[in-house]
């Protein structure tokens, strides 16, 4: 049975034929609804492939349509402006343009991502950067459904192993960090980092450990502190390290994020403990806040720019067909020494 007529193009209702079910069911699978049986859709879907079909959103996707969805929670932070930047800079590169939205923080549940998801379809969108924390897998499963290039940057959790994501090399950086304390002499470095589950959290902790547990330094419960990615964090979590005893408290502090960093250097102005001469600080991210801060903070440089720039050339590429290698990309870190470590006091450097 073929399933194009003289045009060349297949048909849903010789998609139907072929496949025992009916034309307003082929048209749902078309259109990613959500009302189709799982084994339906994957016969439907195996069968437009072969086809060949593309709806009418992907052929205009296909003819030059270039806009690219990118979803952040909020843009009122250092790491946002300095990713969006990267995204632009691409965007302008590639004669594509991007529609900018933010979710504010609201629930997952209050996110209509279906109609989302549709509209894209419809208006033959090239695909979606995400950076939020408010879209979950069942979110991404509606964008995926419908065929739509999806990618997550520095995802707080582990997306579906079919969504790509663009990263940083977070373990190396926090082992960097850790390793950098030490040199100085530091023994008790706490880590304060972001959320306990976050992926990116957990593998700039286990680095921190990674580096202390090789040099025979033991990891302290006490001295490792999980909350937010924000300045509020660092002004309690130090609050809570400088509550332990005189013995305990730490000569020095890895922060997950310069946001945390900055709380920490705010706390400790306030309560006259200097930086770097009575607590050294790293922070991570390298954004303009470890630059503008004083003491001008060391910190984990993440490529962010470079990081925007690659999710939109990733989402470009799949929505040209083309085969990408890895579902995982990492850009690497670097540690950039400045004012705001110093060898542990009483001690050279090493010792």
């Amino acid at each position: 049975m073929s399933l194009t007529p003289s045009n060349g193009k297949p048909t849903l209702a010789a998609i139907a034929r072929l496949t025992g079910v009916s034309t307003p069911t082929v048209s749902k699978v078309v259109n990613g609804r959500e009302d189709v049986a799982a084994e339906t859709r994957a016969k439907v879907l195996a069968a437009l492939e072969e086809a060949g079909y593309q709806s009418p959103g992907q052929r205009r996707t296909a003819s030059g349509t270039g806009v690219v969805d990118v979803v952040f929670d909020s843009i009122n932070s250092n790491y946002a402006s300095t990713v969006l930047s990267g995204i632009l800079d691409y965007a302008s590169e590639a004669g594509v343009e991007v529609l900018l939205s933010v979710t504010g923080g609201l629930p997952a549940a209050r996110l209509d991502v279906g109609r989302r998801a549709q509209r894209m379809l419809d208006e033959g969108r090239a695909g979606m950067i995400v950076v939020t924390s408010s879209l979950t897998d069942a979110h991404l499963a509606s964008f995926r459904r419908r065929r739509i290039p999806v990618v997550v940057i520095d995802p707080l959790n582990p997306p579906p192993a079919d969504v790509i994501s663009v990263g940083a090399t977070n373990w190396s950086g926090g082992r960097a960090a850790a390793e950098h304390l030490l040199d100085l002499g530091h023994r008790r470095i706490a880590y304060l980092g972001g959320p306990e589950s976050a992926e990116c959290n957990q593998a700039r902790l286990h680095g921190y450990m990674s580096a202390l547990m090789s040099r025979g330094v033991q990891v302290l419960p006490d001295l490792v502190i999980h909350g937010k990615f924000r300045t509020e964090h660092g002004v309690e979590g130090l609050t809570k390290l400088l509550s332990l005893p005189e013995q305990e408290r730490p000569s020095a502090i890895f922060a997950g994020n310069d946001a945390i960093a900055v709380g920490v250097l705010r706390e400790a102005r306030r309560r006259g403990i200097r930086v770097p001469e009575d607590l050294s600080l790293v922070g991570f991210d390298g954004t303009a806040l470890a630059e503008d801060s004083v003491p001008a903070l060391t910190s984990v440089t993440q490529p962010l720019h470079d990081m925007g720039r690659a999710a939109l050339r990733t989402v470009l590429r799949q929505s040209r067909g083309e085969q990408i290698d890895s579902h995982r990309v990492e850009l690497a870190t670097q540690l950039v020494v400045r004012e705001s470590t110093a060898p542990r006091p009483g001690i050279r450097a090493g010792g």
